[in-house]
């Protein structure tokens, strides 16, 4: 694999990107990072338009051009038609591996990989418990080393707070926001621990500014999205993770630290997102956070090295 060249392709989306990046990390590659645009028609029906491959990535993103990648992973909507681009002028020899469900014929790829609350399978569908990502033992060690000095002062227990927010599924409204707070802050007082929180892009200043307020009552920090990005460091110094529903990724990301996982609910929902929480909790990886604090074991997720090996394993055969 040292010698194996391969490309990421997606449309700069970090969560989404941050899978394909995991799955090349995971088979010991760097991967060149391509972030596509496509052009109009493509751009609006992308994948069923597939005529004029070459053609659908426009100036604005990186280019696909020679020499060809022996790997191609790529995510999301618009990658699709570009990867099968890549794979039809490479003449085969660019290995290519999609994960979601790219909404056409998955023989149109090498392997696709999806999340088992999706219905695709087949005989080269590799499906997994949640998301890819990059998240390992060994980087979360030396974030937390690195970082670690910085929150000495926290009493444990330690829990790491992952906030995200809306997005097409689900809504976090103030309403839910102030509960949510209440609730940590609850946890925080009755264990006597501290809270180590990180917000995303979608969390929203309001939703940010009711969170401060209530945790000045309680031993807390919070990452103001200045200097380096904490989220591995308080995966790693965490004693247990609190993570809202709205992001496969983070529940994924979280369940793969064998550390205790409470999921928090937001509004709305959608039938997929449900039964992706429902076999986490079934299977007791985590459990609906209500504010309380206990500690279980679980065999940790470990999707992104399984699916690193059948890679390995086929692009050998091949």
């Amino acid at each position: 694999m040292s010698q194996t060249s391969c490309w990421v392709v997606t449309d700069g989306k970090p969560g989404m990107e941050n899978q394909c990046v995991g799955l090349a990390e995971a088979l010991d590659l760097v991967p060149v990072i391509k972030r596509i645009k496509l052009r109009s028609p493509w751009r609006q029906l992308s994948p069923w338009l597939r005529i004029g491959k070459s053609f659908a990535t426009g100036p604005n993103g990186d280019q696909l051009s020679p020499p060809w990648p022996d790997l191609l992973i790529a995510t999301g909507r618009h990658s699709v038609v570009p990867a099968l681009s890549v794979r039809q002028q490479s003449r085969g020899h660019t290995f290519t591996v999609q994960i979601q469900d790219p909404v056409i014929d998955p023989g149109h790829f090498d392997v696709v990989v999806v999340p088992g609350h999706d219905r695709l399978r087949g005989a080269n569908v590799l499906v997994t418990d949640g998301a890819l990502h990059r998240v390992t033992a060994g980087r979360l060690a030396a974030a937390a080393a690195r970082l670690g000095p910085l929150y000495d002062h926290l009493p444990r227990p330690r829990v790491a707070v992952l906030v995200g927010g809306d997005n097409g599924v689900y809504r976090l409204t103030p309403t839910v926001m102030g509960d949510f707070a209440e609730r940590l802050t609850h946890l925080a007082r009755s264990t006597g621990g501290g809270l180590m929180v990180t917000p995303s892009r979608r969390t929203g200043t309001d939703n940010e500014a009711i969170l401060r307020a209530r945790m000045r009552e309680v031993p807390s920090v919070m990452w103001d999205g200045t200097g380096e990005n904490p989220y591995f460091a308080f995966l790693g110094l965490a004693d247990a993770i609190v993570v809202t529903c709205d992001s496969v990724s983070m529940v994924s990301e979280a369940c793969a630290t064998g550390k205790p996982v409470y999921w928090v609910p937001l509004a709305g929902g959608s039938a997929k997102f449900q039964a992706f929480h429902d076999r986490l909790t079934d299977a007791g990886i985590m459990r609906r956070f209500d504010g309380s604090f206990d500690t279980w074991r679980y065999r940790a997720l470990d999707d992104t090295q399984r699916v690193a090996a059948e890679v390995r394993q086929r692009l050998a055969a091949r």
